[in-house]
């Protein structure tokens, strides 16, 4: 007869299970992490896109703006832009008080639709008054014509900021800003300087 032996069973620790549980855990987590974060990317490049976009259509108006003051100064039409044209989006002061969130800065804006979207543009011309803008009082933005050649300035004259001396017709400043309010709540503003001779 044989005799077989046999031996007490081992216990077993059962720690495999908790170690692979905990590893599940770990890729869930990673993998909700992953997903999320190429919603985000999607989401940020989605609104680049957008923001792009917008950006490019409200130039529409800048240009609007840009031809209607192009076309009114040349020849000999430059004195019409001494005073407002509310009709053409234009106006020949500029109240530095106010600023392109300033309700009262779009007072005399112009609305253009550009591929089914409403943007408004407004053109100042920087100055303090109406009128003509080397007029007594009256004080303006302005560049010397770089065309002009070299302006001199003679001993004893004055190198002021508020009293310049310019050797030919110097460049009026004006400024057109544009505006749009997207369709998913995103509002854009442009804006664009413009120099045009006295």
């Amino acid at each position: 007869m044989h005799t077989i032996a046999t031996f007490p069973r081992r216990r077993q620790g059962g720690l495999a299970l908790p170690v692979m549980l905990i590893i599940l855990l770990v890729m869930l987590i990673s993998s909700i992490y992953l997903i999320k974060s190429s919603n985000s990317t999607t989401l940020t490049a989605s609104n680049l896109a957008y923001d792009s976009a917008q950006s490019r259509a409200v130039d529409a108006g800048l240009h609007a703006g840009f031809k209607w003051l192009s076309d009114t100064a040349a020849g000999n039409n430059k004195a019409l832009l001494n005073d407002d044209s509310p009709d053409n989006g234009y106006l020949a002061t500029l109240d530095t008080t106010q600023t392109a969130r300033s309700s009262t800065f779009w007072d005399g804006k112009k609305t253009v639709v550009h591929e089914g979207q409403s943007i408004d543009y407004v053109v100042h011309r920087l100055c303090l008054l109406s009128g003509a803008y080397d007029a007594v009082g009256n004080t303006c933005v302005q560049t010397a014509d770089p065309n002009s050649g070299s302006a001199h300035i003679g001993v004893g004259d004055s190198l002021a900021s508020d009293s310049p001396q310019f050797a030919e017709t110097p460049k009026v400043h004006y400024v057109i800003t544009a505006r749009l309010a997207g369709t998913r709540g995103g509002n854009v503003v442009n804006q664009l300087v413009v120099l045009i001779g006295g």
